[in-house]
């Protein structure tokens, strides 16, 4: 089989919007990155995130006026997020409005408990994926990451969702936890009828960055990362999967690039912060905010400025916020630049169609 590679390049013309419509959870994963503190505990609902799927359908910080918009509907791919989303009773109504906007795509990301019956009140005809969070092959390593028996629940709500036409797919966050592990996916989410896998790296953030580093280390070294990545989205593809999976560390021929100054992506959250970085997420430096029924820019100091900077360690928020992750040789000189975190690379089997 004919496997195609590819570093999938930003695109100043397409716009990425991740909408938390609540930050609450059934689950205390021990990667999980939610920080009620700074995104809020309030549970959107229906009117509000219609009024801000709205937003975001135009050009930010310009009134909605006939005369005054682009719009971007066609343009712009929707992840509905949390916390869990389906614990919000108003995302069925959500979806509907958000496929009559003309988005995109539409995504929503679950940890597969699936409340509300959600599946009896959206079709696969609303929905491009349905992507459920598994963070390993079996409950021996799952269930310490995410919870006692949510492997079972999980992996049900996968059959249960490809059995009723959705299209699946998975994502798998990738630690010192459970790094060992993701050579068996593959062969899970084949068994599953998964189509898409998409493979992120643990950040320092949110819960994660309450575990003492001195002691306990989630983040691999680039070997590590190197050795087992690109076998495993090989064997993925030669069954049939799509995967996409973060390009971590640049060649040092590559340049580095930042999605905050080439592309568009919102990080939307309750209490109305919306950032264009989520390495930022625990500070309150967000570009934007939602008030009053407007998405308006905030005035400087924020993440926007920060974009700008130019350092040879690559991403400018890796070397403030993660210096561990960042190696130098005797000179003191990187050995490896950090690539954009939403820098990604593909490999697809062939004949692969969205």
């Amino acid at each position: 089989m004919d496997l195609m590679r590819r570093t999938v390049e930003f695109k100043p013309d397409t716009r990425n919007v991740f909408l938390h419509i609540l930050t609450r959870c059934n689950l205390k994963c021990r990667h999980c990155y939610i920080n009620q503190d700074e995104h809020g505990a309030d549970i959107l609902d229906a009117d509000t995130i219609k009024e801000w799927l709205g937003l975001f359908v135009y050009k930010p910080g310009r009134p909605q006026s006939a005369l005054n918009h682009i719009n971007w509907a066609d343009k712009t791919n929707l992840i509905f997020l949390g916390g869990e989303p389906t614990l919000n009773q108003a995302l069925p109504l959500a979806i509907k409005e958000a496929k009559r906007l003309g988005y995109g795509s539409i995504t929503v990301d679950t940890n597969g408990f699936l409340f509300y019956d959600i599946l009896d009140k959206i079709g696969p005809d609303e929905l491009n994926y349905l992507s459920f969070s598994l963070d390993g092959s079996c409950p021996e390593v799952n269930d310490p990451i995410r919870g006692s028996g949510v492997f079972k629940i999980c992996t049900a709500g996968i059959r249960k969702a490809v059995s009723r036409g959705f299209n699946v797919s998975v994502i798998f966050t990738a630690s010192r936890m459970n790094l060992y592990d993701l050579a068996n996916m593959p062969g899970l989410l084949k068994r599953l009828g998964v189509k898409r896998f998409f493979i992120q790296v643990i950040g320092i953030r949110g819960r994660s960055s309450e575990v003492d580093s001195r002691t306990v280390s989630l983040q691999f070294e680039r070997n590590e990362w190197e050795q087992v990545m690109p076998r495993v989205a090989v064997a993925a593809a030669k069954m049939g999967i799509h995967v996409t999976y973060p390009k971590v560390f640049l060649g040092p021929d590559e340049p580095f690039i930042c999605a905050g100054v080439a592309a568009m992506n919102y990080f939307v959250f309750p209490n109305g912060r919306v950032y264009r970085c989520p390495l930022c997420e625990d500070y309150p430096v967000h570009s934007f905010e939602i008030k009053g029924g407007h998405l308006l820019e905030r005035p400087p100091l924020t993440e926007r400025e920060l974009f700008q900077l130019t350092i040879p360690e690559g991403c400018v928020f890796n070397r403030i916020l993660h210096p561990g992750n960042i190696q130098y040789d005797e000179k003191g000189r990187p050995v490896s630049r950090i690539a954009c975190c939403m820098l990604k690379e593909e490999v697809l089997p062939e004949g692969f169609a969205d």
